[in-house]
This record gives structure tokens, C-alpha cells and sequence, in this order.
């Protein structure tokens, strides 16, 4: 059983092309059931943020689980072409991949928080929606418990940094800061929770507004914000200044007609718009309106680049921790397929050895019980004699890099049932946010 992944991500695909293949938590538990009925894959599970979406599977047949994956995102991307942007890997690839997703090392924002509590949550989604098994549960476990390390052991985190503190950030640049001036936040998840706690601390005046009033009602009484009606989105856009949206519409709700009416209200004064949702909550359709400043989750990219320099040692000693773990857990991989091997070989052999005494003493019947121990005894000894140098050799071989193809040879030779290599172990209890 191998380890898949096949997606994309900010590295290698715009958001206009992310945003095709985003799936809305309501749609997850379906998904993974389909995937699992695909060619090849056996286990799944599905990261789908702002900046990637992911499958992660385990399969006895890398080779068709890829083909599968592919063909289903291909459905899934409605027109768009998404081969170009695609990545895949497997085996020894995909774990360290997942790794450094988890440990933040392939974010946006080089060690923003927020992605490890993405990746244990559709951990734990595949877990409830029984697609994730052991082969998936040994990988993230692991991924968890690297991802904690780096976060503890080196600065990669301190002073962490989100998307949404750089959207903020961004806005504070266009303005010179933010006094007098007036911030909108649409939506009341995650990113919005974070976009306004870091606004109201810079001394923001802030109003949320969402589709679902009692979640902008339990935003705004947590922070201390002003809340705007959403059947009123119109009016509370001619009143803002600068607007920051993150919700889980599948379609922009913030389009060009609605955005013209409200720049006529406003008399075409300066309005920033900051998206930060996936898939997009502005429609690209309103940059040519007058006074209207938009960014989206791609044009971030530069105050990213920004965050990623000042980071870079302290994420080059996070790359050493990822390598030195995965080396750690590939070691442990093929040192639980040693152990049923041997043990397999050595059935083989004794099973081997005493029939062939059971045949001798069947030509000596006249042996007494002594001499009938003494024989059994010899056989016992010739197989373990000659079980002793493959014994040793496949034992130095799961601490080295030559333990898969050892294994495969003995089972081979031998004529031994394969062993599984990612089998499970005692799960982490630390792994689980709590």
C-alpha cells in the first residue's frame, strides 16, 4: 500500500483556476465517498483550502489511483483545463510533501498557523467518513507530530502570520493606516475571525456582516464589532472604505452591477477591495469601475515574498527537522515489514527442517527417544545456521536504503506473502486539536 497525492496549489495554479476545484465543507463527505469508489484507491482524504486543493490516498496500485485522481479533478474543474497545474506524488515524494504542508513550509505564508488545523481536519473528516484507514492514519499522525516539532523547536511560527494579517497589512498600506476609516468584513469564519481581531487591534473601526446573521451576531459580540445587516451588503459597501471577504459562496457576491450602484452612491470615492475567499468573492469583472481597488489572494504574493526572506533560516532548519523525520519514519516502515518477513522465513525454513527429521526417524524406527531428540534438535539447528545471514541482512537493510528491495528479493526468493509497509500504529493522542 503506497501513499498518493495528486493536486494544486498557490505554486503552481492561479486562483482563477483554484477556485474551480474548491469544495465546500458540505460537499467533502460525498466527495470522499467517491473517491474511494475510483480505480486504485483504497483510502482518501481531501484538503481544500485557499491556496490548495489536495487528495491524499493510499493505494495497492499507485500507478491506476493516479489515473483515477486525475480523470476525477478533470470532472471536477467545469471546462477549465487544470493538467498544466496539476502534481503528483508517491511513496517517499508524497509523504514528504504532506510533511511540509502540514508544517507550513509549503504555505503562502511561510509558517502561517492556520494550515496544520486545515490538515487535521480533513484528517479527521475522512477519519468520521471511514475513508481514511491505516495507511492514511500512520502518514498524518506522522505529518502532526513533525508539524508540532518544527513549530516548537524553531522561529519558523513565532509572531505567526496569516493570510488574512497580510490582507490586513496590505490594507494598512494603501491607507497609511486605518484612522478614520471605516472596515466592512464579510463573512464570519476563520479568516474573517482573523482579518477583524487584527483590524480592531490597529485601532479599526470594524463592522461584520454575514449571510447567516446569528454567525456575524457571535462574531461581533466576541470582538466588540459593529455588525451590518446582509440584506443591506449595498448600503454597508457605501459606508466602508475598505472591505475584506472570506466566505464560502461558490459564486463572486460581490459582482459588477451591485458595485457600480455603490460607487454611484459614493460619488466614485476610493473603495479596496481585499478577497481573500477561494473561490473568489469579487467578480474580476468590476476592476475597470472608477475608484475601485481590487485585490484577490494572488496579488498578496508580494508581501508574502516579503514574510518568506525574513523567515528563511529559520525555515531552512524546519527543512532539516522535515528530512531527518522522514528518514525516521521510512526507517520504521520497513522495519515492521522486516519483522513478518522474518518471521515468515523462519516458518518456511523450520517447517522445512522437521518435516525432513519427521522423515529420518520414519527410516529409523528403532531410535530411541533421546536419539529421535538428537535428530530434531540437528534439523532445528541446519535451518537456523542457515536462516542466520538473511536474518542479519534484511535487519541492517530496514535501517538503510536498501530495505524495500531486500524484502521484495527475500519474498521472492522464498516464496513469502508480501508485508504491508504502512501499518498501523498507536495513534497520537497529541495529534487531535483540542
Amino acid at each position: 500500500m503506497e501513499l498518493v497525492v495528486i493536486g494544486l496549489s498557490h505554486q503552481t495554479a492561479p486562483v482563477s483556476v483554484r477556485e474551480r476545484l474548491a469544495v465546500v465543507p458540505t460537499e467533502i463527505d460525498a466527495r470522499l465517498r467517491a473517491l474511494v469508489e475510483l480505480s486504485g484507491v483504497s483510502e482518501a482524504a481531501l484538503v481544500s483550502t485557499c491556496n490548495r486543493v489536495e487528495i491524499y490516498a493510499a493505494s495497492a496500485d499507485a500507478g491506476a489511483a493516479l489515473g483515477s485522481l486525475r480523470e476525477h479533478l478533470r470532472g471536477q474543474a467545469t471546462g477549465e483545463e487544470v493538467d498544466a497545474h496539476l502534481y503528483q506524488r508517491v511513496g517517499r515524494e508524497a509523504l514528504h510533501h504532506l510533511f511540509r504542508v502540514a508544517a507550513s513550509l509549503d504555505s503562502l505564508v511561510l509558517g502561517e498557523p492556520q494550515i496544520l488545523g486545515q490538515v487535521k481536519q480533513a484528517f479527521e473528516v475522512a477519519r468520521r467518513a471511514r475513508t481514511a484507514g491505516p495507511a492514511l492514519d500512520f502518514a498524518f499522525q506522522r505529518a502532526f507530530r513533525i508539524a508540532r516539532k518544527v513549530r516548537r523547536d524553531t522561529g519558523i511560527a513565532r509572531n505567526p502570520v496569516s493570510v488574512s494579517a497580510v490582507a490586513v497589512e496590505v490594507a494598512r498600506q494603501i491607507w497609511s493606516g486605518f484612522e478614520g476609516r471605516r472596515v466592512l468584513v464579510i463573512g464570519a469564519g476563520k479568516m474573517a475571525d482573523l482579518a477583524a481581531r487584527a483590524l480592531r487591534a490597529d485601532g479599526a473601526t470594524v463592522a461584520v456582516t454575514n449571510r447567516t446573521p446569528a454567525r456575524a451576531e457571535e462574531l461581533a459580540a466576541r470582538l466588540g464589532c459593529a455588525i451590518e445587516p446582509w440584506d443591506d451588503l449595498a448600503g454597508a459597501l457605501v459606508r466602508a472604505d475598505i472591505v475584506i471577504s472570506s466566505t464560502g459562496a461558490r459564486q463572486p457576491i460581490l459582482g459588477r452591477e451591485l458595485l457600480e450602484r455603490v460607487q454611484r452612491s459614493r460619488r466614485r470615492h476610493h473603495l479596496v477591495l481585499i478577497d481573500i475567499a477561494v473561490p473568489r468573492d469579487v467578480d474580476p469583472a468590476v476592476d475597470g469601475i472608477e475608484g475601485i481597488f481590487r485585490f484577490d489572494i494572488d496579488h498578496l504574493q508580494a508581501e508574502v515574498a516579503r514574510n518568506r526572506d525574513d523567515r528563511r533560516q529559520e525555515a531552512d532548519r524546519a527543512e532539516a527537522m522535515v528530512h531527518e523525520e522522514l528518514a525516521r519514519c521510512l526507517a520504521s516502515m520497513r522495519g515492521r515489514g522486516v519483522g513478518p518477513t522474518i518471521s515468515a522465513l523462519r516458518a518456511r525454513y523450520l517447517t522445512v527442517a522437521r518435516a525432513e527429521s519427521d522423515k529420518a526417524l520414519g527410516a529409523l524406527p528403532d531410535l530411541d527417544e533421546r536419539g529421535r531428540r538428537v535428530v530434531m534438535a540437528l534439523a532445528e539447528a541446519i535451518a537456523n545456521k542457515l536462516l542466520h545471514a538473511p536474518q542479519v541482512a534484511l535487519k541492517k537493510g530496514a535501517a538503510s536504503g536498501d530495505g524495500d528491495s531486500l524484502l521484495a528479493a527475500a519474498q521472492q526468493l522464498f516464496d513469502l506473502p508480501a508485508v504491508e509497509a504502512m501499518e498501523p500504529e498507536p495513534a497520537d493522542e497529541a495529534a487531535v486539536d483540542k
